[in-house]
């Protein structure tokens, strides 16, 4: 008998071609976990203080900077910055080298390499006047789905003292990242090592990151609600001191009025607000903060303007 049915022979049947998976991402660097939340928190401001912002070609540029304060002595820093060639990406520029240097002659400097195409490796200095505080020296290795890096701070072979940290982060799945940091420092006398597990969720909206090992936790969350506005919180747990502190931020941006206004709340009683103003066709931005700490009874306030 024929194909009564009228059914197509098994051979004939069209066959789903496999699904692809797609790679998993670069978790990013270890420094970068809780980026997203502290981004929303404002920056504290005291005094006032004239920034003049310079581009004097597409590799280089300098700024100015007047602080003038009532806890301490003014103060005038210049900065300067060169960007080379390569590109990776709109913020990631190689080789790039930033210095900035105060009115008491004190230096703080960084030189970013490409050494591969996975390989980058930083140097910072941090001098006081005519003596090296810092030096610094760290090796980056960027897999398709992993990142290594290892630090060397303050390596002193006469005085064998050294500081030593190791990262390392797996992305499971495109929204679960998973690492550790170890931190090993040795000097006369006294030697030791702290080990933290870090892990991070990323959602559509929101972002969970988690860092807990003997030194202590440090956790947060980070939420997108809309175009405009944006939440975080913050909780950091210190064994060493025994202080546990919780922060609570958030951001309000209204792009047509050209604004930004950031606020936060913590468990120490410290209540505080930034409001930035963009004023076009200028190039100037305008920015007002003020912080009250209720338990020590202290206020603070600043006012600032960044010109280019």
């Amino acid at each position: 008998m024929g194909n009564t049915l009228g059914l197509a022979p098994l051979g004939a049947l069209p066959r789903r071609s496999p699904r692809r998976e797609e790679p998993l991402p670069n978790p990013g660097s270890f420094d970068e976990l809780h980026r997203l939340c502290k981004d929303v928190f404002p920056g504290q401001m005291e005094g006032v203080k004239l920034v003049v912002n310079k581009v004097l070609s597409s590799h280089f540029q300098v700024a100015h900077t007047v602080h003038l304060s009532a806890l301490g002595l003014p103060g005038y820093h210049l900065h300067a910055a060169y960007a080379g060639d390569w590109q990776l990406s709109p913020t990631e520029v190689f080789p790039t080298v930033v210095g900035d240097l105060d009115s008491s002659g004190s230096l703080n400097a960084q030189v970013l390499l490409l050494l591969a195409e996975r390989l980058r490796a930083k140097a910072v200095f941090q001098t006081q006047q005519s003596k090296f505080l810092t030096w610094q020296f760290d090796g980056e290795y960027r897999g398709d789905d992993y990142t290594a890096t290892l630090t060397l701070g303050n390596p002193d072979l006469v005085g064998e003292s050294v500081i030593v940290v190791a990262h390392f982060l797996q992305s499971l799945t495109h929204r679960l990242v998973l690492g550790g940091e170890l931190v090993y420092h040795r000097r006369p006398g006294e030697e030791g090592a702290i080990l933290t597990l870090a892990g991070k969720y990323s959602a559509v909206h929101w972002v969970a990151t988690l860092n807990v090992g003997s030194g202590g936790a440090h956790a947060s969350y980070y939420h997108r609600a809309n175009e405009q506005v944006q939440v975080g919180v913050e909780f950091e747990a210190n064994t060493r001191l025994q202080d546990t502190t919780f922060s609570f931020g958030y951001l309000l941006s209204l792009p047509q009025a050209n604004m930004v206004f950031r606020g936060l709340v913590d468990s120490d009683w410290c209540v505080g607000a930034v409001l930035e103003k963009k004023m076009p066709p200028l190039p100037v931005t305008l920015a007002l903060g003020a912080f009250l700490n209720h338990r020590r009874n202290r206020f603070h306030c600043g006012f600032s303007v960044t010109v280019g």
